[in-house]
């Protein structure tokens, strides 16, 4: 649907309504054949038709393309009324601005924020209305903390209150001991695994030095069977040149 046309100020040009609703074009599209409609407009009447609703010229929605820049431009310039005119707005914009308006205006109806409050309020009013609304939430005058909700929780039970407040304290602080514990625990089962990585690889590193070790004390001995066998030689040979 278009915007209603009484709310325009001035002369509106007949290729600015919508061939459809004969409002003001909204999100306007343009058939091939130059009629313009309000896109929901024309959505609508296609999924029963396949023609134009002036022409009758076949169209489809892939044919339908964006409004002609002079023609949008001038759809822009025109100025309108707010909506909420009948609540006391008296502003009047064009139409490229109406929406940012309309969202901030200041007479427009509004619901109440609080939960089960059914109230329309204007949005100047909200403030207002929010401060005596006996939907707000507030804290129980009694002093235990209770968020008052509604006005039959003003009769409650502070003690029951309480009571419940510091069963929900007890369970919330034994899930947050339950957590450190699981966390501690899972914390010293990853500290014993590395150790027992560590040491198995310090026990493989003895085993390889101990290895090393042997074979270096082989090598000795061998050395010195070596040394005493040519030691002999030597002698040997010394007696054998003093007998010669």
């Amino acid at each position: 649907m278009g915007y209603d046309i009484e709310r325009f100020v001035g002369y509106v040009n007949e290729g600015l309504l919508c061939s459809i609703c004969r409002d003001v074009l909204e999100d306007p599209l343009q058939a091939p054949c130059e009629h313009a409609f309000c896109t929901a407009c024309i959505h609508g009447w296609l999924v029963h038709h396949g023609n134009c609703p002036e022409d009758r010229q076949v169209i489809d929605v892939s044919l339908l393309r964006p409004l002609y820049r002079y023609m949008k431009n001038d759809l822009n310039r025109l100025q309108l009324h707010c909506r909420n005119r009948e609540y006391g707005c008296e502003m009047v914009c064009s139409l490229e601005s109406i929406d940012r308006h309309e969202r901030e205006c200041e007479y427009s109806q509004i619901p109440c924020s609080n939960a089960g409050c059914t109230v329309q309020i204007e949005r100047r009013n909200l403030d207002g209305h929010l401060a005596v609304c006996e939907y707000r939430s507030r804290e129980c005058p009694n002093g235990c903390g209770y968020t008052i909700l509604s006005a039959e929780d003003t009769q409650h039970n502070c003690v029951a209150e309480l009571r419940t407040e510091l069963e929900l304290l007890r369970s919330e602080m034994i899930c947050r001991v339950e957590e450190a514990k699981h966390e501690m625990e899972s914390r010293l089962d990853s500290q014993r695994r590395h150790m027992v990585q560590k040491e198995s690889i310090l026990q493989n590193e003895i085993e390889e030095l101990k290895s090393q070790m042997s074979r270096m004390m082989s090598d000795v001995r061998s050395l010195m069977a070596a040394e005493r066998q040519h030691r002999q030689e030597l002698e040997q040979a010394e007696l054998e040149k003093r007998e010669l």
